[in-house]
């Protein structure tokens, strides 16, 4: 039996946030419906993200939004607004993430919420929170990123500032908000109080830096330094970082340098012995390293450290790694269906439980689909 099966999640979120956390939920059992718009729906479905349309719609959209039901109802028709409080009575969570005050506006706040459903768990998502001067601005994920300083850590020196390649703080903030409301149905199923589950990007973005910052502060405010070349953490020694081989790449954590130069037959790693060089010295040292591992392949320099137990690692593309038995293992992938047969693969939800896999065939639904059975449900009762 599914953890949370027989628990009802009314979701308004739309983008990536919310539906992250609310499709976490429903990995995990829940019912998730989605409260969309007639005609356009969850914007999400037009978003695209890359030429890569999935039956008509975005790719992110159907990625995210799997294993959900769509009700689509006007939230300002008076009769479609009774039948989202009719779910509303009947959920243990409701869930958006819309700007501060807009639900307030549309009369679904937490308050109203509660009045109507004493025992709900609440949760939303915002860009800045509810208070500062920051609080009305678009919560989007690059601009997230920027604000919070978290650019500064990736990429070389020389490089300017480096968002990461994904929408990272959007996943996060919606892993914030699941936990939290995981969390609150706990309490709820001990003691039978409801709450108010609030999560903001831009510190969940600050929080995700929680070691940077710390040292940042520990360390007299000095700004943190990225190495010349090869940085893969600004705050590491040598020889932390991804280097170029004659037919790849190779990646490697930390590990003492007299002892690689050994390992690799680089004389010239002998000359740092001291274990402070590792940092003080490191654009040098990776420099030294950078030149010496070109001149063989990554299965060569894997063959010398791995029994070494040095920490390193191939670094591969996405088609290299799904034919890697490695990954095969895992078995991540699922193929999902569609209520009009349009079938699609994605990746399943990463948390095992008594040993088994949370999987599910249920694909993203159309718009609108689960309408009449939604509307037939709440007028038997």
């Amino acid at each position: 039996m599914m953890p949370l099966k027989d628990y009802l999640v009314v979701d308004f979120s739309q983008f990536l946030s919310g539906p992250s956390a609310s499709l976490r939920l429903a990995d995990l059992g829940a019912r998730v419906i989605k409260i969309e718009r007639p005609e356009t729906g969850d914007i999400c479905r037009h978003l695209y993200t890359s030429n890569v349309i999935l039956n008509g719609e975005s790719s992110v959209f159907h990625a995210i939004n799997r294993n959900k039901e769509s009700f689509a109802v006007d939230i300002k028709d008076e009769k479609d607004r009774e039948w989202i409080w009719k779910l509303i009575r009947k959920a243990d969570v409701v869930m958006h993430n819309f700007r501060p005050g807009v639900m307030e506006r549309l009369g679904f706040d937490y308050e109203s919420v509660k009045a109507q459903n004493p025992q709900v768990i609440y949760g939303e998502i915002s860009g800045y929170g509810t208070d500062g001067i920051w609080r009305g601005n678009p919560g989007q994920d690059l601009l997230l990123q920027s604000l919070s300083g978290l650019t500064w850590l990736s990429g070389d020196a020389d490089d300017g500032p480096v968002p990461m390649g994904l929408s990272i703080i959007d996943m996060l903030a919606g892993a914030n908000l699941a936990n939290g409301l995981l969390a609150c149905l706990v309490k709820k199923a001990i003691s039978g109080v409801g709450a108010l589950v609030q999560v903001s990007m831009l510190e969940t973005a600050f929080d995700f830096q929680f070691e940077a910052i710390t040292t940042f502060n520990r360390d007299g405010g000095e700004l943190p330094q990225r190495t010349a070349s090869n940085n893969a953490h600004a705050y590491l020694g040598a020889p932390y970082g991804i280097y170029q081989t004659q037919n790849g790449w190779l990646a490697l954590a930390m590990g003492q340098i007299p002892v690689l130069g050994n390992l690799l037959g680089c004389d010239a790693l002998l000359a740092y012995q001291e274990t402070a060089e590792a940092f003080d010295k490191r654009d040098e040292i990776k420099a030294v390293l950078a030149a010496h591992l070109k001149t063989n392949t990554t299965e060569k320099w894997l063959s010398l450290l791995e029994p070494a137990d040095i920490w390193c690692a191939d670094v591969l593309t996405w088609d290299r790694l799904m034919a890697h038995d490695g990954f095969k293992a895992l078995e991540m992938l699922q193929e999902v269906t569609m209520l009009d047969g349009f079938s699609y693969k994605t990746t399943r939800c990463p948390i095992r439980i008594d040993g088994e896999l949370l999987t599910s065939s249920k694909a993203s639904p159309a718009l609108g689909q689960d309408n009449v059975k939604i509307i037939k449900e709440l007028s038997d009762e």
